[in-house]
């Protein structure tokens, strides 16, 4: 991201935010519609719809071209990216655009929602087997990746220790989402607890990415300061924002579930209200807000609360949208031509990055870990950097940190070579691996159950595999718990109403009602293989 088209001087530009540098007629007069609204100059408010145009252009442009995303494997967040980059001011679409301040602010927001989201589809079973190897992962495994980057920085790229610290905190956070979506693409899905490890991790690990990065700022910006000076300011954002994030949680689903709106469409409202202020409250006081928003997420999505269903798939429809905004504006945000110069720098940190420093802090944090060498593997490979390390690759631009438009361009090419090199390849290797697994086809329920904020039970869809000790019985042979209820049973193509009767058969998934407390012993009724029965009952016999 160094200098702009036409020599332009980047203080000037990051005063001035944007500046006319494309050659149609159409995108100066969008370019001079933001200058004007800047200086209050807008008398010519009906020039609003080249910007809106603009925007639902490219976010629509966004959404049809990642359906290419599963055809080559590649995660769409690169193809959101790529679409930013042609809009570009080195691309046709010819925007120029430099305003890092700008781009900080949407991405930290971007980052707070995108955690949100992760974090209220969470469900505390899935990831309690797999927690401590997770936390350990997104804190210890995170340091040890800067540390690593930090000392491949110093000794091959000559930078200072400082400066390789603070490029090795920036890309030392992953993000799995662009994983799942790769698999999903491929119809694909990985076996044991592998996916609830990496849920956990990418969940996890910006916040300590976001602290390291603050610390060495801090260090760069102030010399002579010990780095054991960090110490305090550490374990004070974390153990602020895990006490607040779980606080706010709790907060979250008594005022959600006792405020009784008069209008449901503002339920998406208020929770997003109180997303935003769960991080601006944290941050204020002091605490790691990024780590308190996942936080508030997980202890909200494991609650019982009104609309909750509605509400999720919310957060996940601003999910995605932040991340496409997000993205695009970062594409916006550099300049290719720029990327040339550090190519070299650039494509040796991702290698380094992908076959170095990820596995060994994988390897290193996991080592105490149950886990077969082909596991380990694949969470080491399973390492794609996303958004957070972009996001904070602006931090140092808006710090005033020497050559940090070399830092932004670095870290901004080793995001695009991981996605590509990583995502095409992920597929391919866990089944070299042995540890892929079909990915069971989700077939949406023509019912759903939304419970209330006081009730006990709920709608479960529960998939009967071919080798089920269920199959060819009745349900009333099930021996389901009392109050526990076959609503539906969908079989194929078709959907049948259930009496005591019906014979379940293989491949049938079962709409059950009942308590929550008795949904896992239900399920492992209906996962119990054949042999295990037999087996059973030949020793009851005996």
């Amino acid at each position: 991201m160094c200098s702009g088209r036409n020599g332009n001087n980047r203080e000037g530009d990051l005063q001035d935010g944007f500046r006319p540098g494309a050659t149609s007629d159409e995108t100066n007069v969008l370019l001079g519609v933001f200058e004007q609204t800047r200086t209050g100059l807008h008398k010519d408010m009906g020039s609003i719809e080249y910007i809106l145009v603009a925007a639902a252009g490219l976010l629509l442009l966004s959404i049809i071209a990642s359906k290419a995303s599963g055809r080559l494997g590649v995660p769409a967040l690169l193809i959101f990216l790529a679409v930013g980059m042609l809009a570009g001011s080195d691309g046709p679409g010819g925007i120029y655009f430099d305003n890092a301040p700008v781009a900080q602010g949407l991405g930290v927001v971007a980052l707070v929602l995108i955690l949100f989201a992760g974090g209220i589809v969470t469900k505390w079973e899935r990831i309690r087997p797999v927690l401590w190897r997770g936390v350990a992962l997104s804190t210890f495994g995170v340091f040890i990746t800067a540390f690593l980057v930090a000392a491949f920085a110093k000794f091959v790229l000559q930078f200072t220790w400082l400066e390789g610290l603070l490029l090795g905190s920036v890309v030392a956070s992953t993000d799995a989402a662009a994983v799942f979506a790769v698999l999903r693409s491929r119809s694909v899905s990985l076996k044991g607890e592998l996916e609830q490890l990496l849920e956990l991790e990418s969940g996890s690990n910006d916040p300590m990415a976001v602290l390291l990065t603050l610390g060495m700022i801090r260090l760069m910006a102030e010399p002579g300061t010990p780095v054991i000076s960090l110490a305090p300011m550490f374990l004070l954002q974390m153990a602020l924002g895990a006490v607040l994030g779980y606080a706010m949680g709790k907060l979250m689903t008594w005022i959600i579930n006792r405020v009784k709106l008069e209008y449901d469409g503002l339920y998406p409202v208020l929770t997003l209200t109180l997303v935003l202020l769960t991080y601006s409250i944290t941050s204020t006081l002091g605490g790691n807000g990024f780590l308190a928003a996942y936080l508030s997420a997980i202890v909200l999505g494991n609650s019982d609360f009104i609309h909750k269903r509605s509400l999720i798939r919310f957060h996940d429809g601003l999910a995605w949208l932040m991340q496409i905004v997000m993205f695009l504006t970062l594409g916006l945000l550099v300049f290719p031509h720029a990327l040339v110069p550090i190519i070299g720098a650039g494509l040796l940190t991702s290698l380094f990055l992908v076959f170095v420093a990820r596995p060994v802090s994988v390897f290193l944090t996991l080592w105490p870990a149950r886990m077969t060498m082909a596991e380990k593997a694949m969470v080491s490979w399973v390492g794609l950097r996303g958004a957070a390390p972009i996001i904070l690759a602006t931090f140092p631009l808006m710090a005033g940190v020497a050559h940090a438009e070399m830092y932004f361009n670095i870290v901004f090419f080793v995001v695009l070579t991981s996605g590509l090199l990583q995502g095409l390849t992920i597929p391919t290797l866990a089944g070299w691996l042995g540890v892929d697994a079909p990915l069971a086809g989700k077939r949406r329920a023509p019912l759903e159950y939304e419970p209330t904020g006081k009730s006990r039970s709920d709608l479960a869809e529960v998939f009967v595999p071919s080798d089920s000790a269920v199959v060819g019985r009745r349900i009333l042979d099930l021996g389901l718990p009392p109050g526990s209820l076959v609503v539906l049973i969908i079989r194929g193509e078709t959907t049948i109403v259930p009496s005591g009767g019906t014979v379940i058969e293989p491949g049938d998934e079962l709409l059950i009602f009942a308590d929550r407390d008795q949904l896992s012993g239900i399920v492992a009724i209906i996962n119990r293989r054949k042999e295990e029965q037999e087996r059973e009952t030949t020793e009851q016999t005996e």
